[in-house]
């Protein structure tokens, strides 16, 4: 499915998305009620008006009743208050309940977000899920705020008025509703192009915010690439599309609410014609006349609110749909009915002939078999796109796999609650990410059980600890978004230390010293010494003298096991291990190990 056929789906109203939409009203059901309620009272006070001047012209002013002009006036006033009371209270709460509730949808979706895996964020553009959360949830926010509740004082405003308008001359109301036709036919129109108009700027905003996501994030490459002016054409033509969809979009509003005005004219027309005659006959008086030019205006107003409605509910309805198939989604990782709790790992690790494909039967992984015995080092290397970081990924199940099995314990990590599996195992990527806040809270990521001295010994440990020293309010100096102010080497060694602060049983280090200067990596290199006393290890390395000291060496290559064994057995036996080493130290001699 593209992006576009993403944002393009499903109907003007769809009756399945909006009971699941109402479903979050139900916490908060007796303040909808309350409001419905007093909406009536609003649509019931709005609907009398124009009595009160039929009763002031025809019953006060004809017969000179000066008296009952002043207590018709009086108690029009007080409708009027009344009214604006009830109003402030109506649209308060209905505000109160838009709020409630689009913060309880937000945080649901944030939640559900947080349990995808990873496959799940690797079809989903980060800009397109960010659309989701902000502008879709806004869009929800109006129609539970000002939408579902005053539909009901709209529609209770008509009723009351062609009830008022019958009881008081039955002629002159069907002569008031005699447009209706011509109104519902120019009303259909209107939905069918403005629906399509809508989609259309939905679709262009959620390229904007994927456009601008992407490019923020990758600025600096922009910037080192002179790639400014080719970045800001392409968002300017895709801004100019959102302009556009906009523009088309006003363009039908604009023709829609001038024709309701002009049909309204043309009733006012018609009302003036038949009344003339009527007044001149003695069958119309002039009161009724002026009612019913003010039930006229005030007939109309709820008709063009209902049309802003019907929008509100149309791009409700396109957004609901987005969010709630996002809320369908089954990308997750499964747990165990049954999970087994093994507590803190003794360390040991097994794959057992596992077979791993990102798309169908795409192999990245291919029989693969390996043991780390507790306390033991391996290291993994070969060709990018050899499945090496496949196996770190598939060790904490972000992925399933296909075939075969993955032990920790002897136990298939399947059957170990997510949760248990990766308290156990401490990760450090090449991609060091970090929140902004504060140093202290990149090291214990907010765990309340990692105290200060525990953040500050395992800084020490790595060799952080004089760094953070030096910063201006020391760990709790400012971290600005993803470490901006740090160096790759800084951030890597903070790392370090949030790995050696959660104290895992089994360590992976990703290419952890990969883009680090000689001195950081020799740093680096004394922690990780430290590091692996006493923890089973699985190092993922390119920089092959990284790795010599580790008790076995798994050479991938397409997804596969080529060869495994020590640095000395694997340089000894000349295969794909030896051609690596040697490509690294070309301008050296291979040295000629004898056993």
């Amino acid at each position: 499915m593209t992006m576009q056929d993403d944002e393009i789906l499903g109907k003007a109203y769809d009756g399945k998305l909006m009971v699941r939409l109402i479903k979050y009203l139900k916490p908060y059901k007796w303040y909808v009620i309350v409001a419905v309620f007093l909406s009536m009272i609003v649509a019931l006070l709005e609907s009398v008006r124009p009595f009160f001047t039929k009763i002031a012209v025809d019953e006060n002013i004809a017969k000179g009743d000066s008296e009952g002009l002043l207590n018709t006036t009086l108690l029009f006033g007080s409708v009027l208050i009344i009214r604006g009371l009830v109003q402030f209270f109506v649209a308060y709460l209905t505000l109160w309940i838009g709020q409630k509730t689009i913060l309880d949808i937000r945080i649901e979706i944030y939640r559900h977000l947080q349990y995808r895996g990873l496959k799940f964020f690797d079809k989903n553009p980060i800009g397109r899920l960010v659309t989701r959360v902000t502008n879709d949830i806004e869009v929800l926010n109006d129609m539970f705020s000002s939408g579902i509740v005053m539909v009901f004082s709209d529609v209770f405003m008509i009723i009351g008025i062609v009830w008022l308008m019958f009881s008081m001359n039955w002629n002159m109301a069907l002569i008031t509703l005699s447009v209706l036709p011509l109104l519902f036919y120019g009303t259909f129109v209107f939905r069918k192009k403005a629906r399509e108009a809508y989609r259309q700027v939905r679709l262009q905003v959620a390229r904007i915010n994927t456009f601008i996501q992407e490019h923020i994030s990758g600025m600096l490459v922009d910037q080192i690439f002179n790639r400014e002016k080719k970045s800001y054409k392409k968002f300017i033509d895709i801004n100019g599309a959102h302009r556009d969809a906009n523009i088309k979009s006003i363009f039908y509003y604009a023709l829609f609410y001038p024709a309701v005005d002009i049909i309204g004219s043309v009733v006012i027309g018609l009302i003036i014609w038949y009344s003339a005659g009527g007044i001149l006959a003695g069958t119309v008086t002039i009161g009724t006349l002026m009612a019913f030019l003010q039930f006229n205006e005030m007939f109309w107003r709820p008709i063009r609110d209902l049309s802003e409605k019907y929008n509100i509910m149309q791009t409700a309805m396109a957004s609901s749909e987005r969010i709630f198939k996002l809320l369908d989604d089954k990308t997750i990782i499964h747990e165990s009915k049954n999970p087994i709790d093994i507590g803190k790992s003794k360390g040991k690790v097994e794959f057992r002939n596992v077979w791993f494909a990102y798309n169908d039967e795409d192999w990245i992984l291919k029989n693969v078999s390996f043991t780390i015995n507790p306390g033991k080092a391996i290291a993994i290397v070969g060709h990018t796109g050899a499945g090496k970081t496949t196996i770190i990924n598939l060790l904490n199940r972000m992925y399933e796999i296909q075939k075969g099995e993955i032990l920790i314990d002897d136990v298939n990590i399947k059957n170990i609650s997510l949760d248990n599996l990766r308290n156990n195992i401490g990760i450090v990527m090449q991609d060091v990410f970090l929140f902004s806040g504060d140093v202290k809270s990149n090291i214990n990521l907010g765990n309340e059980n990692i105290s200060e001295e525990v953040v500050k010994k395992s800084a020490e440990m790595v060799g952080v600890k004089k760094f953070i020293d030096s910063l201006n309010g020391g760990f709790y100096g400012e971290v600005k978004e993803r470490g901006a102010t740090f160096s790759v080497g800084q951030k890597q060694l903070i790392s370090f230390a949030r790995t050696l602060a959660f104290n895992p049983q089994i360590l992976v280090l990703d290419e952890a010293t990969s883009s680090v200067d000689t001195e950081t990596e020799s740093l680096i290199q004394k922690a990780i010494l430290k590091l692996l006393q006493n923890r089973t290890s699985l190092v993922i390395a390119h920089r092959l003298s990284t790795i010599q000291r580790a008790d076995k060496i798994i050479v991938m290559h397409k997804g596969e096991i080529r060869e495994s064994g020590t640095h000395k057995e694997l340089i000894l036996n000349e295969g794909i291990y030896y051609k690596l080493y040697k490509l690294q130290y070309k301008e050296q001699e291979v040295p000629v190990l004898t056993q």
